[in-house]
Formats: C-alpha cells, sequence, structure tokens
C-alpha cells in the first residue's frame, strides 16, 4: 500500500468516526421523544433515522456539500492531505464537546477549518463566508423570536389541542384470523394522531439532520475529487446509521427518560422550528448548526411562557423582565396574558439561565479555535 493509498483510507476512516459520532448525537434528539414515549423501538428509530437521513443527504444535502467543498475556497485547494487535515479538526471538534459535556457544532467547526485553509492559502472567498456568518447570527435569534412568540401566545392552546393521553398497550390491534386492523384497548382517534404526529415530527428531524450533517462527514474527500458526490452521500449515511444503532442507544435513554424534564409538546414545537430552519439553510446551501437553534427555540419558548405574567407593554416598555426558564412550560393554566402570577409557574427549572452564556461562548470558541489551528497547520505545510 502506497502513501496516497494510506492517506485516502485514513480520510475515509476521518469521515466515518464524523459520521458516526453525528449519526449517534442526531438520533437520540430526533427520536428520543418517540422512543421515550414508546412510540418505536430503539432499532426502529435508527432505521427510520438512517432512511430520512439518507432522503435529506441525497437531497438538499447536496447543496451544503458544493459550498463546503468548493465554495468557500475553491475546490483545487482540498487536496487529500489537506482533506484528512479537516476531518481531523471536526473529529477533534467532536472528542473536546464530548469531553467538555457542551455539544460543539460539527457544522460551524467544519467551516471554521475550511475557513483557516483559505485563509493560509490566500483562497477564502469572503462574500461566500460572510453569508455563512450572517445566518450564523440570524437564524438562532429567529429560532429565539419563534419560540417566544408561541411560549406568550399559541403554547397554551397548543397544549389543550395535542395534548397526549397515552392508554396501556398497543397503539394498534392486529386481528390475524379475521384480516382486521383496529385500535389498541383504550386508545383514541386524537391519539393515534398525536402519535403519528409525534413520530412524523421525528422523521422530519431525521431529513433535516441527513440534509444539513451529510457534510460535514465528507464535503473536503469530495472537494478533492477522490469520492463522488453520490458516494460521499452513501458512505455518510452509513456511519450515521451505524452511529444510529450503536452509540445512540445511550442518547436515546437519555433524552427518552427525560422527556417529562422537558414537555412533550415543547420538545415537538423544538423540533419543527429547528428543523424547518435547518432544511431551509440546507437547500440554500448555508451549513448551520441544530444543536444551537434548537436550544435558542427552547429559550425562548420558555421565556415567551414566562411574559404570559405581563402585558405586551411592560415587556416592550421595560420594567420586571421575565425570567429566562424553561419551567414555565409545564405550566398550562389557562389564564389570559397579563393575569398569571410567577408564583403559579413551578419553581423547578428545566434549563439553567446561568450556563446559556457558558454554552454559547464555547460555540463561539470552537470554530475560532478550529479556524486558528487550521490556519497555522496549512501556513506551515
Amino acid at each position: 500500500m502506497n502513501n496516497l493509498e494510506i492517506i485516502l483510507l485514513l480520510g475515509v476512516i476521518a469521515a466515518a468516526f464524523v459520521g458516526v459520532n453525528i449519526g449517534g448525537s442526531s438520533t437520540g434528539v430526533a427520536f428520543g421523544p418517540s422512543v421515550g414515549s414508546k412510540l418505536v423501538s430503539k432499532p426502529g428509530a435508527a432505521a427510520l433515522m438512517t432512511f430520512f437521513a439518507l432522503i435529506g443527504g441525497w437531497t438538499v444535502g447536496r447543496n451544503v456539500i458544493e459550498t463546503m467543498g468548493g465554495k468557500i475556497v475553491p475546490a483545487s485547494q482540498f487536496s487529500l492531505t489537506a482533506s484528512v487535515i479537516i476531518l481531523f479538526f471536526i473529529g477533534l471538534s467532536l472528542l473536546i464537546s464530548n469531553l467538555s459535556g457542551v455539544p460543539a457544532s460539527t457544522s460551524m467547526t467544519a467551516v471554521g477549518a475550511i475557513a483557516g485553509l483559505g485563509i493560509a492559502t490566500g483562497s477564502l472567498n469572503w462574500e461566500v463566508m460572510g453569508r455563512i456568518l450572517s445566518w450564523w447570527l440570524v437564524a438562532p435569534a429567529f429560532a429565539f423570536l419563534a419560540g417566544g412568540i408561541i411560549g406568550r401566545y399559541i403554547y397554551v392552546h397548543l397544549d389543550d389541542f395535542f395534548k397526549i393521553k397515552q392508554s396501556h398497550g398497543s397503539l394498534i390491534e392486529l386481528n390475524l384470523s379475521e384480516g382486521k386492523i383496529g385500535l389498541g384497548p383504550g386508545t383514541t382517534k386524537k391519539e393515534v394522531f398525536s402519535s403519528l404526529l409525534v413520530l412524523s415530527i421525528a422523521c422530519y428531524m431525521a431529513f433535516s439532520a441527513g440534509a444539513s450533517n451529510v457534510a460535514n462527514a465528507v464535503a473536503p474527500l469530495v472537494g478533492s475529487k477522490v469520492i463522488q458526490m453520490n458516494a460521499g452521500i452513501i458512505l455518510a449515511v452509513a456511519a450515521m446509521s451505524l452511529g444510529g444503532f450503536t452509540i445512540a442507544r445511550k442518547t436515546l435513554d437519555t433524552v427518552g427518560d427525560g422527556i417529562t424534564d422537558l414537555p412533550l409538546l415543547a420538545a415537538l414545537v423544538v423540533s419543527v422550528v429547528s428543523a424547518s430552519i435547518i432544511s431551509f439553510l440546507s437547500f440554500m446551501g448555508i451549513p448551520a448548526s441544530l444543536a444551537i437553534n434548537a436550544t435558542m427555540c427552547i429559550t425562548g419558548l420558555g421565556w415567551g411562557r414566562a411574559s404570559r405574567t405581563l402585558k405586551a407593554k411592560e415587556v416592550v416598555m421595560g420594567g420586571e423582565k421575565p425570567p429566562l426558564k424553561t419551567s414555565a412550560l409545564n405550566e398550562v393554566e389557562k389564564k389570559k396574558i397579563g393575569e398569571e402570577d410567577q408564583n403559579d409557574l413551578p419553581d423547578d427549572r428545566l434549563f439553567k439561565p446561568e450556563i446559556i452564556g457558558h454554552v454559547v461562548t464555547f460555540w463561539i470558541l470552537t470554530p475560532l479555535i478550529s479556524a486558528g489551528l487550521s490556519y497555522i497547520v496549512f501556513s506551515i505545510i
């Protein structure tokens, strides 16, 4: 085996490592509520994740691969060695993220590493980079705003309409002798509809994860033309699938068992908002972080729910500020805006506002560190 073949093998291994870790975390985030509410098994969740991530990657995911593999810097800059180094930085960010307990954005880290290459070689497309950075600011702000509006004005009404009361036993019963399919004991049509809605939103999340994240695993290799676009997408999704069937079991347990901490309805709202933002940005070819947008939506939901204790004029003009806590999401008493009292809201905190600064700071530092190290390495090489 010559040196080129060894480097190529290292590149494929690095891409697979990134894909496995992405699949492990994305499967837990997307299907945690479904597994926690017993709608689908862990292997079933991994299988659905694989299928819908493939659809997302095969369709709009191509746009993100093209951006990261040839628009931030020219594709000619992606030598095989450079591609492996960039994948190494992405894998390193995942390792640091796991050790620190703060979920780093692989998309932002990957873009940072590519930008470092571009600055070192004088080939960075500042127009494309500026567009990406602009969306990195706008998208989380929009996620917070959408969460705030839903939490303040719509959440209690959604809870009325979509409240899920689970019956014991299976949702559907199949009578093989009579060839009939019917509802399980105690199951209502509303429960079946709500359950299918939960599962559908999980599949939508899987689609958005595939659309956004396949590029993180294979864009450098596709840019260097050592593998073709279709082969790269299949490699990325296969690695994500492996992560879904293996390491995702722990994240599924964590998210599934913790679903009582974040109400199921809130989890579904966050899933729809964040997945829609990521799908839209992926269609435009913009690599972005699902975790950051989901976190900002959660924070906005909690703020919006807590702000119901104040009238709109009080929120706009100043005065007492509503607390940034998502414990307010558990309060569903149907009072008018401005009539609720802070004492009506549960005291237990589901999302500690004091750690938001730490998390956001870490998300900002990770791509900056990635870009800095990449610049140093490529300047030397």
